[in-house]
């Protein structure tokens, strides 16, 4: 296994990045942040502190990964997905503990959707694109459109088998 390719470009400030993990240029992760083992980083994303990434992640551009957000193995954000910690947001005000947000091994998440904090998304689940997740969704489910539609007929075939989508 090679060690973590990381561009020149970026500022990795975290020691804890697995092997043949992939960070593209303009991309910044804090130093307490974890990323496992072949995952892809692409370009201009931010990765804070309190941040666990699993192995075969897959993050694509212009994502920001907020302290207390859990990403589990074999996990496909797509470009721009939004996450949230902060349930009130206000300036210079912030909350004694930010809520926890997971998503579950082998879940995916569609381009421009947006996750609100303190949700679980399950394993296998499928995020379409410019959702508004702000509830927790089922293990191999869909979840499309911006009203929250859940399909729950998702089985493991039809949501990508739960492995690497």
């Amino acid at each position: 296994m090679k060690k973590a390719m990381i561009h020149p470009l970026s500022d990795v400030q975290s020691t804890q990045i697995g092997k043949n993990t992939r960070i593209w240029q303009f991309c910044v992760v804090l130093p307490n942040a974890i990323i496992g083992e072949n995952c892809n980083i692409c370009s201009h994303c931010f990765i804070e502190n309190d941040v666990r990434i699993g192995n075969n992640v897959t993050i694509k551009s212009g994502v920001q990964i907020w302290d207390k957000i859990i990403i589990e193995d074999d996990v496909f954000i797509g470009p721009n997905v939004s996450f949230c910690n902060d349930k009130y947001p206000r300036s210079k005000v912030y909350p004694q503990e930010f809520l926890t947000t997971t998503i579950k091994k082998g879940a995916s998440i569609g381009a421009n959707a947006t996750i609100l904090p303190g949700v679980v998304i399950g394993e296998g689940a499928m995020i379409g694109a410019g959702a508004v997740v702000s509830k927790d969704v089922p293990p191999y489910t869909k979840m499309i459109c911006k009203s929250q539609i859940i399909l729950s007929d998702c089985n493991e075939q039809s949501c990508g088998g739960g492995g690497q989508i």
